[in-house]
């Protein structure tokens, strides 16, 4: 159920005949796996459709985010604040041994979560307040921890380690983007904001390098030590970068920021940065917070990362598409392959390129985290799998992690980190709220400013009109 561990791409750890499957499928599918930094090369300008929501949209969008806030104030310790890692759709107990296994990542999405509720009015303002304190106060006074870092899976209600998990870096930088949207959505209250930059303030940036110059480690462990893997790639970490070069007590060089690899991909005619053959969500966690729009890198590939991520979730949804032929389900408005589980598990994958392990699930986070890039498609999605599938998929928190609309198989959990990306996209669409409240935070823009990630005066090229035209509402000539 870890979303991170995964340093390597699947193509490297399962051997030549995967690596030669999925250059077989990338030929055919017209994409082009590798092409690292062309310097010279800028990639396309927006590419997102004008944003007019109706009245049904927001009604629809409203009951989504109402029921998956649901998940983050059940299933949540009133005292710590540490949020479960999964739950069973209907709030029955789950097996012993996932029983109060919080996750830190969850918990970040979740202190994110009452904000959005207080401002909607769908708890007490005053009971948000209390819940925040009470959380900070633990992460700040009472959470096991290392040098500011936490570990990735907690007991919900003692904080006590579980499953032997790591001293986690990215795990620690969701939830400390949960922390600092808090500090920026209540800064009159004092005690939040103080409680939230003493957490900040003393996570150790320098520590995680374990001596490398630029690249953060992927953790540490007791036992053992830093964890080999590195952040070396684009992938979800960008937030974990920006935290860290944000530090005002311990940061790391802006060097770190151009230090990590990227890979140009093409698919079907939409070419994206990536960091290897990785799940939709790494372009989807880094923007529930940080606000991308209209800003690009200075130098390389001058990559503006929220078209990025537009453009990696339109290739995703016709390389669902161009799948229906193996599992019919799949369709215009039937797409999403993100890491959740599946019937054999949980699964890592995504796509394009090809992932052997693809059964035909369905998985509407995939959808639902690009809600504040694409809502033409990811409404379409998420509104034809509801009146399709109806209470059978969705329930108490929203919808089901996974299904498969080819054999009937209904996932019978969620999981914190889907249902959080899906709620805080949705109110990014619909008011830009969490990344007012995230960007209010004046380390952020700092941050920006010292990496060089610079606003531009962003307008879609004739050409990229031409072919969002072509291939929004409709899948590409299907390649194989």
């Amino acid at each position: 159920m870890q979303h991170q561990r995964f340093p390597t791409p699947k193509a490297t750890r399962r051997g030549p005949h995967f690596l030669l499957i999925s250059l077989l499928v990338c030929a055919l599918a017209g994409a082009s796996p590798v092409a690292i930094n062309v310097r010279a090369r800028v990639l396309p300008l927006p590419v997102a459709p004008p944003v007019r929501l109706s009245a049904r949209d927001e009604a629809f969008l409203e009951d989504l985010e109402h029921h998956s806030f649901r998940y983050f104030w059940e299933q949540a310790d009133p005292r710590t604040g540490l949020v479960l890692d999964r739950a069973r759709t209907d709030g029955s107990p789950l097996d012993q041994t996932h029983q109060n296994v919080a996750s830190i990542a969850a918990t970040g999405f979740g202190l994110t979560a009452l904000c959005i509720a207080a401002k909607r009015g769908w708890v007490n303002r005053e009971e948000a307040l209390a819940r925040i304190r009470s959380s900070l106060h633990f992460f700040a006074e009472q959470a096991p921890q290392e040098h500011g870092w936490f570990y990735h899976w907690m007991d919900m209600k003692t904080g006590e380690r579980r499953w032997e998990s790591e001293i986690s870096s990215i795990d620690t930088a969701l939830l400390l983007a949960g922390v600092l949207t808090v500090r920026g959505c209540f800064r009159s209250d004092s005690e939040i904001v103080r409680l939230a930059t003493l957490i900040y303030n003393r996570v150790d940036f320098p520590w995680m390098l374990n001596g490398d110059p630029t690249l953060l480690s992927h953790g540490w462990k007791p036992e053992s030590g830093f964890l080999r893997p590195r952040w070396n790639t684009y992938s979800e970490d960008t937030i974990l970068y920006m935290l860290a070069i944000a530090s005002p007590t311990h940061p790391i060089s802006p060097r770190s920021w151009t230090a990590w690899t990227r890979k140009l991909f093409t698919y079907a005619g939409y070419t994206y940065v990536v960091g290897g053959p990785l799940p939709l969500f790494t372009h989807q966690y880094s923007h529930a917070w940080i606000d991308y729009r209209n800003r690009r890198d200075k130098g390389g590939l001058r990559t503006d990362y929220f078209v990025n991520s537009i453009t990696a979730t339109r290739a995703h949804r016709i390389f669902c598409i161009n799948l229906s032929h193996m599992f019919p389900g799949y369709g215009p408005n039937m797409w999403g392959i993100t890491a959740s589980d599946s019937v054999k598990g949980y699964v890592a994958w995504g796509g394009p390129p090809f992932d052997p392990a693809i059964d035909g699930t369905v998985v509407p986070c995939a959808a639902g985290g690009s809600l504040m890039f694409t809502p033409d498609i990811s409404l379409a999605a998420l509104r034809t799998m509801r009146e399709r599938f109806g209470q059978r998929i969705y329930g108490r928190y929203g919808f089901a992690d996974a299904f498969n609309p080819n054999t009937g198989w209904v996932d019978s959990d969620v999981i914190g980190i889907n249902i959080g990306i899906t709620l805080l996209s949705a109110e990014n669409l619909r008011s830009g709220h969490v990344w007012h409240w995230f960007m209010s935070n004046s380390e952020i823009p700092g941050a920006m400013q010292l990496i060089g990630l610079l606003h531009y005066n962003g307008h879609e090229s004739a050409q990229h009109r031409r072919h969002i035209r072509r291939t929004a509402h409709a899948g590409a000539p299907k390649p194989f």
